[in-house]
This record gives structure tokens, C-alpha cells and sequence, in this order.
């Protein structure tokens, strides 16, 4: 099959899952396309699926991959702070590195809403839907939803990282507490700690609640460059950390505090 091919049979195996479905027309421009596929794969609840379907899929997600272009973290030079931690711009879900961080909600295996731009959403995606079957198998085996602070690994299939590590940060409504603060950064050293424990050398995080969990972004940066520096000095496992970022706005504010 040709990737163009291997788009359509996904979307049209998607749809015959769920036989009320099969009265949509399939678009016929490759965006719309795309965006249909994905949001299939959103709200596609954890169920089996076909080894026909992964082969095809991870043959899909993989050249998806790379048409996107991929970025090695061991080039990203290191900030002016610290020699162990880098500053990079750019979609987390592009970076080759042994782990990226996923900032995940308590249900722990993805984000539902069909194409929001989460980064929850996103990772999922690129993932395949293997991440969600996975994450949902290790919910089961704890019998109940994440409590916020801690921090559960995966392998990443189809994404250019080894591993995602999904932790869960604090919600912030109304006034900002010294709960939610060490809330977070609990996020980020129960991250590190079990990426050294599973032999992770390089890990990159996201900007872990500063988008609809509302933590003020400032702050958020702060505790969490605060929180990787004091994990890496008394460690010795990871041996590198980037803070990827989307927004200039969210750059600026880190390039303020690393250099």
C-alpha cells in the first residue's frame, strides 16, 4: 500500500468499527483526511485490536514521523545555568530522546476530545493506539485514577523517544497554593526518579499543567527548573534534561531563568 493507501484502509477499518459510522463520506483532501484519522483515534475507547491494523498503522505513524522531521536531543546545546539541562522550541512529540513527559489527566490513558491540541492529544496520536491499550492495562492493575505528583512510564511506539513517562500535575483554581506548588514539583522529580530507575539518560519535559490544568506559567517554569537541578545534583542516572516549549512566550520565560 502507498501511504496514501495506508490512511484510507486505517480510517475506513476506524469507522467499521463502530457500523453507524459507515454513512460518512470519506474526505477526499489529504488534511481532512488526516484530521479524520486522528480524531477516530481519539475517541477510540481502549478495546483489541487486529494485528492487520497495527502493522498497517505503525507503518503509517512511523513515515508520519518522519515527513515531520526529528530532532535529536544529543545536539541541543546545553543553557548557560546548567551544562545538564537544554532550552528547545519545538513539538515535544518530534524529539529523539530515551523519554518525553506527557502531561496526562487522572483517567491516565489520553485525551478523548476529538483533535484538541493538548499535549496529552497529541502524544496519543503520534503514539498509536497502542499507548491508550497500554495505559488502560496499567490502570486496571491499580483499580483506581492517578493521584497527581506521581508518574508511570510507557513504551512510545511509534514517537522518535524510547519511552513516555505520563504524570499527572495539579489542578490550579483560584488562588495559587503551596499545594499546587509542590504538587508540581513532585511531577517533575517522580519523573526523574523512575526514568533513572529504568535506565533513561536523556528526558524531555513538557510544560506540565500550564495549559487547561492553569498553573501560571512564570511560576511553573521556576519550580520546575528548581526541581530538575536539585534531583540532578543528588543523582546520577539522567544524565541530560530539555524543557521543550511551544509558545515564544513560554520560551522567553524560560530563557530568562536558564540563560
Amino acid at each position: 500500500m502507498t501511504h496514501e493507501q495506508r490512511r484510507i484502509w486505517l480510517i475506513e477499518a476506524l469507522l467499521a468499527e463502530e457500523p453507524e459510522r459507515l454513512r460518512y463520506k470519506l474526505p477526499t483532501a489529504e488534511r481532512e483526511q488526516k484530521d479524520l484519522l486522528r480524531a477516530l483515534m481519539n475517541v477510540r475507547p481502549p478495546r483489541p485490536v487486529s494485528r492487520e491494523f497495527l502493522a498497517v498503522q505503525d507503518e503509517y505513524l512511523s513515515e508520519e514521523v518522519r515527513r515531520a522531521g526529528i530532532a535529536d536531543c544529543a545536539g541541543l546545546p546545553s543553557s548557560a545555568l546548567d551544562g545538564r539541562v537544554c532550552l528547545w522550541q519545538g513539538d515535544i512529540t518530534t524529539l529523539r530522546a530515551d523519554g518525553i513527559v506527557n502531561a496526562a489527566n487522572s483517567g491516565m490513558t489520553g485525551c478523548y476530545q476529538a483533535l484538541h491540541e493538548c499535549v496529552d492529544n497529541i502524544i496519543h496520536s503520534k503514539a498509536g493506539v497502542q499507548l491508550r491499550l497500554k495505559c488502560d492495562e496499567i490502570m486496571r492493575e491499580q483499580g483506581h485514577e492517578e493521584p497527581a505528583g506521581r508518574a508511570k512510564i510507557t513504551p512510545a511506539y511509534n514517537l522518535p523517544c524510547k519511552y513516555v513517562l505520563h504524570t499527572v500535575g495539579p489542578i490550579v483554581r483560584g488562588e495559587l497554593t503551596e499545594e499546587h506548588r509542590e504538587t508540581l514539583r513532585s511531577c517533575y522529580r517522580s519523573c526523574l526518579a523512575l526514568a533513572e530507575a529504568s535506565g533513561l539518560r536523556t528526558v524531555a519535559f513538557c510544560s506540565i499543567s500550564t495549559g487547561v490544568f492553569m498553573f501560571p506559567k512564570a511560576e511553573a517554569a521556576r519550580i520546575a527548573v528548581d526541581a530538575v537541578r536539585e534531583f540532578l545534583d543528588g543523582h546520577g542516572g539522567v544524565e541530560k534534561v530539555i524543557f521543550s516549549v511551544l509558545s515564544d512566550a513560554n520560551y522567553d520565560i524560560y530563557r530568562s531563568i536558564l540563560g
